[in-house]
Protein backbone atom coordinates (compact mmCIF):
# COMPACT_ATOMS: atom_id res chain seq x y z
CA UNK A 1 0.00 0.00 0.00
CA UNK A 2 1.47 3.50 -1.01
CA UNK A 3 0.42 6.51 1.14
CA UNK A 4 -0.84 9.29 -0.53
CA UNK A 5 1.59 12.34 -0.99
CA UNK A 6 0.70 15.55 0.80
CA UNK A 7 1.49 18.92 1.07
CA UNK A 8 2.85 21.33 3.93
CA UNK A 9 2.85 18.70 6.89
CA UNK A 10 6.27 19.38 7.80
CA UNK A 11 9.28 16.26 7.54
CA UNK A 12 7.66 12.89 8.35
CA UNK A 13 4.33 13.89 9.92
CA UNK A 14 2.67 10.66 11.27
CA UNK A 15 -0.91 11.47 11.90
CA UNK A 16 -2.92 9.27 14.31
CA UNK A 17 -6.42 11.37 14.41
CA UNK A 18 -8.43 9.55 12.40
CA UNK A 19 -11.10 8.89 14.38
CA UNK A 20 -11.86 12.58 14.30
CA UNK A 21 -11.17 13.01 10.86
CA UNK A 22 -9.62 10.82 8.31
CA UNK A 23 -5.92 12.14 6.81
CA UNK A 24 -4.91 11.95 4.18
CA UNK A 25 -7.50 11.30 1.76
CA UNK A 26 -7.73 8.77 -1.28
CA UNK A 27 -6.57 10.79 -4.50
CA UNK A 28 -9.78 9.48 -6.22
CA UNK A 29 -11.86 11.70 -3.64
CA UNK A 30 -9.66 14.86 -3.99
CA UNK A 31 -10.08 14.41 -7.39
CA UNK A 32 -13.91 14.27 -7.67
CA UNK A 33 -14.64 16.71 -5.44
CA UNK A 34 -12.28 18.93 -7.83
CA UNK A 35 -14.44 17.66 -10.87
CA UNK A 36 -17.59 18.63 -9.24
CA UNK A 37 -16.19 22.50 -8.48
CA UNK A 38 -14.84 22.95 -12.52
CA UNK A 39 -18.91 22.69 -13.93
CA UNK A 40 -22.04 24.02 -12.54
CA UNK A 41 -23.91 21.57 -10.28
CA UNK A 42 -26.76 19.35 -11.25
CA UNK A 43 -29.50 17.79 -9.57
CA UNK A 44 -32.67 16.09 -10.72
CA UNK A 45 -35.49 18.61 -10.47
CA UNK A 46 -33.32 21.51 -9.90
CA UNK A 47 -31.52 22.30 -12.92
CA UNK A 48 -31.44 21.71 -16.32
CA UNK A 49 -27.61 21.50 -17.17
CA UNK A 50 -26.19 18.43 -18.80
CA UNK A 51 -22.88 16.53 -19.01
CA UNK A 52 -22.46 17.03 -15.06
CA UNK A 53 -22.70 14.19 -12.60
CA UNK A 54 -25.95 14.12 -10.39
CA UNK A 55 -24.17 14.03 -7.55
CA UNK A 56 -27.08 13.65 -5.18
CA UNK A 57 -28.74 10.55 -6.47
CA UNK A 58 -25.33 9.12 -7.60
CA UNK A 59 -23.80 9.36 -3.73
CA UNK A 60 -27.69 7.83 -2.51
CA UNK A 61 -27.43 4.66 -4.73
CA UNK A 62 -24.04 3.66 -3.62
CA UNK A 63 -24.95 4.46 0.33
CA UNK A 64 -27.74 2.46 -0.09
CA UNK A 65 -25.86 -0.20 -1.81
CA UNK A 66 -22.76 -0.13 0.66
CA UNK A 67 -24.96 -0.36 3.52
CA UNK A 68 -27.79 -2.73 1.77
CA UNK A 69 -30.75 -0.58 2.62
CA UNK A 70 -33.09 1.75 0.89
CA UNK A 71 -35.44 2.98 -1.00
CA UNK A 72 -32.34 5.68 -1.79
CA UNK A 73 -34.14 8.56 -1.28
CA UNK A 74 -34.29 7.41 2.69
CA UNK A 75 -30.63 8.36 2.51
CA UNK A 76 -30.59 11.76 3.96
CA UNK A 77 -27.43 14.31 3.63
CA UNK A 78 -26.89 16.62 6.47
CA UNK A 79 -23.98 18.58 7.79
CA UNK A 80 -22.36 15.95 9.79
CA UNK A 81 -23.00 13.10 12.39
CA UNK A 82 -24.28 15.86 15.27
CA UNK A 83 -26.38 17.33 13.10
CA UNK A 84 -28.09 14.34 11.98
CA UNK A 85 -28.51 13.31 15.58
CA UNK A 86 -29.85 16.77 16.40
CA UNK A 87 -32.71 16.16 13.46
CA UNK A 88 -33.90 13.01 14.17
CA UNK A 89 -33.86 13.29 17.93
CA UNK A 90 -35.32 16.77 18.38
CA UNK A 91 -37.66 15.38 15.27
CA UNK A 92 -39.04 12.41 17.02
CA UNK A 93 -39.48 14.03 19.88
CA UNK A 94 -41.33 16.63 18.18
CA UNK A 95 -43.66 14.34 16.23
CA UNK A 96 -44.55 11.88 19.64
CA UNK A 97 -45.98 15.41 20.78
CA UNK A 98 -45.81 14.86 24.85
CA UNK A 99 -43.12 13.46 27.79
CA UNK A 100 -41.84 10.07 27.45
CA UNK A 101 -38.65 8.06 28.53
CA UNK A 102 -35.48 8.04 26.69
CA UNK A 103 -32.28 5.59 26.92
CA UNK A 104 -28.70 6.07 26.05
CA UNK A 105 -25.26 4.48 27.14
CA UNK A 106 -22.17 6.06 29.22
CA UNK A 107 -20.41 5.36 25.94
CA UNK A 108 -21.83 7.97 23.99
CA UNK A 109 -20.49 11.16 22.05
CA UNK A 110 -21.71 14.76 23.16
CA UNK A 111 -23.71 14.81 19.58
CA UNK A 112 -25.95 12.09 21.72
CA UNK A 113 -25.68 13.58 25.18
CA UNK A 114 -26.34 17.07 24.60
CA UNK A 115 -29.67 17.27 22.84
CA UNK A 116 -31.19 14.70 24.93
CA UNK A 117 -29.79 16.36 28.32
CA UNK A 118 -31.24 19.52 26.75
CA UNK A 119 -34.70 17.60 26.07
CA UNK A 120 -34.59 16.13 29.83
CA UNK A 121 -33.84 20.19 31.37
CA UNK A 122 -36.78 21.21 28.50
CA UNK A 123 -38.99 18.29 30.18
CA UNK A 124 -39.95 16.54 27.13
CA UNK A 125 -38.01 13.41 27.95
CA UNK A 126 -36.94 11.51 31.16
CA UNK A 127 -33.60 10.08 30.47
CA UNK A 128 -31.86 6.66 31.57
CA UNK A 129 -28.48 6.38 31.08
CA UNK A 130 -26.76 2.67 30.82
CA UNK A 131 -24.00 1.66 31.84
CA UNK A 132 -20.92 0.06 30.39
CA UNK A 133 -19.44 -3.43 31.36
CA UNK A 134 -16.44 -4.94 29.60
CA UNK A 135 -16.10 -1.64 27.42
CA UNK A 136 -19.55 -2.54 25.53
CA UNK A 137 -23.07 -2.16 26.48
CA UNK A 138 -25.31 -5.46 26.52
CA UNK A 139 -29.05 -6.33 25.30
CA UNK A 140 -29.59 -7.16 29.34
CA UNK A 141 -28.97 -4.11 30.37
CA UNK A 142 -30.77 -2.34 27.78
CA UNK A 143 -33.57 -4.19 28.69
CA UNK A 144 -33.61 -3.47 32.64
CA UNK A 145 -33.45 0.02 31.72
CA UNK A 146 -37.18 -0.38 29.37
CA UNK A 147 -40.23 0.87 31.20
CA UNK A 148 -43.71 0.72 29.72
CA UNK A 149 -43.15 5.16 29.28
CA UNK A 150 -39.92 3.95 27.09
CA UNK A 151 -40.08 5.29 23.44
CA UNK A 152 -36.38 6.07 21.96
CA UNK A 153 -32.87 4.39 22.40
CA UNK A 154 -30.12 6.35 21.24
CA UNK A 155 -26.87 4.51 21.52
CA UNK A 156 -23.25 4.67 19.12
CA UNK A 157 -22.64 1.26 17.34
CA UNK A 158 -18.54 1.90 17.85
CA UNK A 159 -17.02 3.81 20.74
CA UNK A 160 -14.78 6.52 19.69
CA UNK A 161 -12.92 6.95 22.72
CA UNK A 162 -12.70 2.65 23.69
CA UNK A 163 -13.02 1.05 20.32
CA UNK A 164 -15.60 -1.45 21.02
CA UNK A 165 -18.14 -2.01 18.58
CA UNK A 166 -21.78 -2.37 20.19
CA UNK A 167 -23.90 -5.99 19.42
CA UNK A 168 -26.84 -3.44 18.05
CA UNK A 169 -28.24 -6.80 16.23
CA UNK A 170 -30.03 -8.81 18.98
CA UNK A 171 -30.65 -4.86 20.64
CA UNK A 172 -32.02 -4.00 17.55
CA UNK A 173 -34.82 -6.85 17.43
CA UNK A 174 -35.38 -6.38 20.96
CA UNK A 175 -37.01 -2.87 20.86
CA UNK A 176 -38.31 -3.37 17.30
CA UNK A 177 -40.50 -6.04 19.08
CA UNK A 178 -41.46 -3.85 21.77
CA UNK A 179 -42.22 -0.59 19.53
CA UNK A 180 -38.90 2.08 20.85
CA UNK A 181 -37.71 3.64 18.09
CA UNK A 182 -34.06 3.25 17.86
CA UNK A 183 -31.67 5.22 16.61
CA UNK A 184 -27.81 4.41 16.03
CA UNK A 185 -24.70 6.24 15.60
CA UNK A 186 -22.45 4.60 13.20
CA UNK A 187 -20.07 8.08 13.00
CA UNK A 188 -17.00 5.22 14.17
CA UNK A 189 -18.03 2.42 12.24
CA UNK A 190 -19.46 3.16 8.55
CA UNK A 191 -16.09 2.70 6.48
CA UNK A 192 -14.38 0.72 8.87
CA UNK A 193 -16.29 -3.20 8.99
CA UNK A 194 -18.94 -4.13 7.11
CA UNK A 195 -22.97 -2.74 8.25
CA UNK A 196 -26.04 -4.84 6.59
CA UNK A 197 -28.85 -2.55 7.48
CA UNK A 198 -30.87 -5.51 5.90
CA UNK A 199 -30.37 -7.53 8.67
CA UNK A 200 -30.42 -4.95 11.55
CA UNK A 201 -34.16 -3.98 12.11
CA UNK A 202 -32.92 -0.10 13.55
CA UNK A 203 -34.95 2.55 12.87
CA UNK A 204 -32.35 5.13 12.18
CA UNK A 205 -28.51 5.07 11.21
CA UNK A 206 -26.20 7.86 10.96
CA UNK A 207 -22.86 8.46 9.36
CA UNK A 208 -20.36 11.10 9.00
CA UNK A 209 -18.37 11.79 5.38
CA UNK A 210 -15.02 13.10 6.98
CA UNK A 211 -13.40 9.72 8.96
CA UNK A 212 -13.47 5.95 7.15
CA UNK A 213 -15.76 7.15 4.46
CA UNK A 214 -12.72 9.03 3.39
CA UNK A 215 -14.95 12.35 2.52
CA UNK A 216 -14.02 15.92 3.14
CA UNK A 217 -15.60 17.71 6.70
CA UNK A 218 -18.63 19.38 6.28
CA UNK A 219 -20.99 16.00 5.20
CA UNK A 220 -22.82 13.53 6.56
CA UNK A 221 -25.99 11.92 6.58
CA UNK A 222 -28.24 9.23 7.88
CA UNK A 223 -30.48 6.41 6.66
CA UNK A 224 -34.34 6.45 7.96
CA UNK A 225 -36.81 3.40 8.24
CA UNK A 226 -39.90 5.06 8.44
CA UNK A 227 -39.45 8.77 8.07
CA UNK A 228 -43.29 9.69 9.51
CA UNK A 229 -41.48 8.73 12.59
CA UNK A 230 -39.54 11.86 12.73
CA UNK A 231 -40.83 15.30 12.45
CA UNK A 232 -40.35 17.79 9.99
CA UNK A 233 -37.86 20.56 12.00
CA UNK A 234 -36.41 22.58 9.25
CA UNK A 235 -38.07 24.25 6.23
CA UNK A 236 -36.83 26.17 2.92
CA UNK A 237 -36.61 25.37 -0.52
CA UNK A 238 -36.20 22.19 -2.25
CA UNK A 239 -36.55 22.49 -5.88
CA UNK A 240 -39.83 21.07 -5.53
CA UNK A 241 -43.91 21.53 -4.68
CA UNK A 242 -42.55 24.82 -4.97
CA UNK A 243 -46.13 26.47 -5.11
CA UNK A 244 -46.73 24.77 -1.57
CA UNK A 245 -45.75 27.02 1.40
CA UNK A 246 -45.19 24.04 3.50
CA UNK A 247 -42.06 21.83 3.44
CA UNK A 248 -42.60 18.50 1.55
CA UNK A 249 -43.18 15.33 2.88
CA UNK A 250 -41.79 13.13 0.76
CA UNK A 251 -38.36 12.05 0.45
CA UNK A 252 -35.58 13.18 0.94
CA UNK A 253 -37.30 16.42 0.70
CA UNK A 254 -38.96 15.81 3.57
CA UNK A 255 -35.39 16.65 5.60
CA UNK A 256 -33.50 18.47 3.17
CA UNK A 257 -33.44 22.30 2.17
CA UNK A 258 -31.73 24.64 0.95
CA UNK A 259 -28.54 24.13 -1.65
CA UNK A 260 -26.75 20.96 -0.91
CA UNK A 261 -23.22 20.69 -0.01
CA UNK A 262 -22.16 19.19 -3.45
CA UNK A 263 -17.90 19.00 -3.25
CA UNK A 264 -19.40 17.02 0.26
CA UNK A 265 -21.78 14.98 -1.29
CA UNK A 266 -19.14 14.22 -4.35
CA UNK A 267 -16.36 13.35 -1.90
CA UNK A 268 -18.97 10.73 -0.44
CA UNK A 269 -19.56 8.94 -3.59
CA UNK A 270 -15.53 8.50 -4.25
CA UNK A 271 -15.30 7.50 -0.89
CA UNK A 272 -17.34 4.67 -1.24
CA UNK A 273 -15.94 3.87 -4.25
CA UNK A 274 -12.34 3.71 -2.79
CA UNK A 275 -13.99 1.57 -0.19
CA UNK A 276 -15.50 -0.97 -2.73
CA UNK A 277 -12.18 -1.07 -4.48
CA UNK A 278 -10.16 -1.96 -1.92
CA UNK A 279 -13.18 -4.08 -0.05
CA UNK A 280 -14.49 -3.48 3.16
CA UNK A 281 -13.08 -7.14 4.64
CA UNK A 282 -9.62 -5.72 3.50
CA UNK A 283 -9.86 -2.04 5.35
CA UNK A 284 -11.26 -3.93 8.26
CA UNK A 285 -8.25 -6.57 8.20
CA UNK A 286 -5.65 -4.15 7.90
CA UNK A 287 -7.60 -1.93 10.81
CA UNK A 288 -7.38 -5.38 13.35
CA UNK A 289 -3.42 -5.42 11.99
CA UNK A 290 -2.61 -1.76 13.02
CA UNK A 291 -4.37 -1.88 16.18
CA UNK A 292 -2.56 -5.30 16.94
CA UNK A 293 0.93 -4.32 16.45
CA UNK A 294 0.32 -0.91 18.54
CA UNK A 295 -0.88 -2.26 21.65
CA UNK A 296 1.57 -5.23 21.87
CA UNK A 297 4.30 -2.28 21.49
CA UNK A 298 2.29 -0.16 24.50
CA UNK A 299 1.87 -3.53 26.84
CA UNK A 300 5.48 -3.97 26.84
CA UNK A 301 6.42 -0.79 28.46
CA UNK A 302 6.23 -0.17 31.92
CA UNK A 303 4.18 3.28 33.18
CA UNK A 304 1.47 2.64 30.37
CA UNK A 305 -2.30 2.00 30.63
CA UNK A 306 -3.99 0.84 27.76
CA UNK A 307 -7.80 1.00 28.80
CA UNK A 308 -9.16 -1.05 25.62
CA UNK A 309 -6.32 -3.91 25.22
CA UNK A 310 -8.20 -5.54 21.95
CA UNK A 311 -10.78 -2.61 20.38
CA UNK A 312 -12.58 -3.77 17.77
CA UNK A 313 -11.89 -0.26 15.31
CA UNK A 314 -8.38 0.97 14.94
CA UNK A 315 -8.76 3.66 17.94
CA UNK A 316 -6.37 3.05 21.28
CA UNK A 317 -7.22 5.03 24.27
CA UNK A 318 -3.85 5.02 26.79
CA UNK A 319 -2.00 7.32 29.41
CA UNK A 320 1.04 7.61 30.80
CA UNK A 321 1.49 7.26 34.88
CA UNK A 322 3.36 10.64 35.91
CA UNK A 323 2.50 12.97 32.70
CA UNK A 324 -1.14 14.98 32.40
CA UNK A 325 -2.35 13.33 28.31
CA UNK A 326 -2.13 17.25 27.32
CA UNK A 327 1.49 17.20 28.12
CA UNK A 328 1.80 13.72 26.51
CA UNK A 329 0.64 15.02 23.25
CA UNK A 330 2.38 18.26 23.06
CA UNK A 331 5.92 16.34 23.63
CA UNK A 332 4.56 13.92 20.70
CA UNK A 333 3.89 16.69 18.40
CA UNK A 334 6.34 19.16 19.56
CA UNK A 335 9.50 16.66 19.38
CA UNK A 336 8.19 14.08 17.39
CA UNK A 337 5.78 15.45 14.83
CA UNK A 338 3.15 12.55 15.59
CA UNK A 339 -0.34 14.14 15.85
CA UNK A 340 -2.84 12.83 18.07
CA UNK A 341 -6.08 13.70 20.40
CA UNK A 342 -5.85 14.36 24.08
CA UNK A 343 -8.57 14.80 26.42
CA UNK A 344 -11.85 14.02 26.69
CA UNK A 345 -12.62 13.18 22.71
CA UNK A 346 -16.60 14.98 23.72
CA UNK A 347 -17.55 11.48 25.32
CA UNK A 348 -17.16 12.54 29.33
CA UNK A 349 -18.94 9.92 30.69
CA UNK A 350 -16.77 7.41 29.37
CA UNK A 351 -13.82 9.27 30.77
CA UNK A 352 -15.87 9.41 34.12
CA UNK A 353 -15.83 5.96 34.33
CA UNK A 354 -12.23 4.69 32.86
CA UNK A 355 -9.64 7.80 34.54
CA UNK A 356 -12.08 10.02 36.58
CA UNK A 357 -12.80 12.04 33.85
CA UNK A 358 -9.38 13.59 33.41
CA UNK A 359 -9.19 12.25 29.83
CA UNK A 360 -6.34 10.37 28.19
CA UNK A 361 -4.44 9.84 24.88
CA UNK A 362 -6.30 8.65 21.98
CA UNK A 363 -4.30 7.21 19.15
CA UNK A 364 -6.41 6.07 15.94
CA UNK A 365 -5.60 4.78 12.34
CA UNK A 366 -6.72 4.51 8.89
CA UNK A 367 -6.07 2.43 6.09
CA UNK A 368 -3.26 4.77 4.76
CA UNK A 369 -1.61 4.05 8.07
CA UNK A 370 1.86 2.17 7.66
CA UNK A 371 3.07 -0.51 9.92
CA UNK A 372 6.25 1.87 10.06
CA UNK A 373 4.46 4.55 11.38
CA UNK A 374 2.95 2.38 14.17
CA UNK A 375 6.37 1.38 15.16
CA UNK A 376 7.74 4.59 15.32
CA UNK A 377 4.75 6.28 17.11
CA UNK A 378 4.89 3.21 19.50
CA UNK A 379 8.91 3.82 20.13
CA UNK A 380 7.99 7.53 20.65
CA UNK A 381 5.36 6.91 23.36
CA UNK A 382 7.52 4.32 25.07
CA UNK A 383 10.63 7.02 25.32
CA UNK A 384 8.59 9.83 26.68
CA UNK A 385 6.89 7.07 29.35
CA UNK A 386 10.86 5.94 30.50
CA UNK A 387 11.64 9.06 30.74
CA UNK A 388 9.27 9.48 32.90
CA UNK A 389 9.37 6.91 35.02
CA UNK A 390 13.37 7.94 35.09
Amino acid sequence: MTQPQSEDTGPDLIYLNNAATTWPKPPGVLEEVAACLRVPVHEAGRTTGRGSTDYPSAARDALAAFFHAGPPEHFIFTQNATDSLNLLIHGFVKKTGKPFHTITTQLEHNSVLRPLTTLEQDGAITLSVVPFTDNTVSLAAIKEAVCPETRLVVMNHGSNVLGSVQDIKPIAEYLHANDIFFIVDGAQTAGHIPVDLADIPLDAFVFTGHKALFGIPGIGGFFIREPGAVAITRQGGTGSDSQTLTQPGSMPERFECGTHNYPGIASIYAGIGFINTVGIQEIERTGTDLTGRFTRELKRTKGITLYNEKPDLPVVAFDIAGIDNQEVGFILARAYNIIMRTGLHCAPLVHKRIDGGKGCVRASFSYFTTPEEIGTAAAAIREVAESADR
